[in-house]
């Protein structure tokens, strides 16, 4: 089970640390694919991972989540 919110995005593996701040960067699915040399179908699928390990719903939400972790500074 998670525990408090440091410890989440910890419990996040490598590579879905790197896609969770492309997302938080705002970059897209298919970029992703893209420049991970992945699957549009493997983005998501890690998508899916780390939105249910840290217990978010949207991109939107990675956003905030990043922004409060301070993982992301608004220019």
């Amino acid at each position: 089970p998670a525990s408090s919110g440091e410890d989440e995005y910890n419990q996040l593996s490598d590579r879905e640390k790197e896609i969770f701040m492309k997302f938080a960067e705002g970059v897209s699915t298919r970029e992703i694919s893209e420049k991970l040399f992945i699957s549009v179908k493997t983005v998501n699928t890690h998508k899916q991972n780390i939105l249910d390990k840290l217990g978010l719903a949207s991109n939107a939400d990675i956003v905030k989540y990043a922004l409060k972790k301070g993982l992301i500074r608004l220019e």
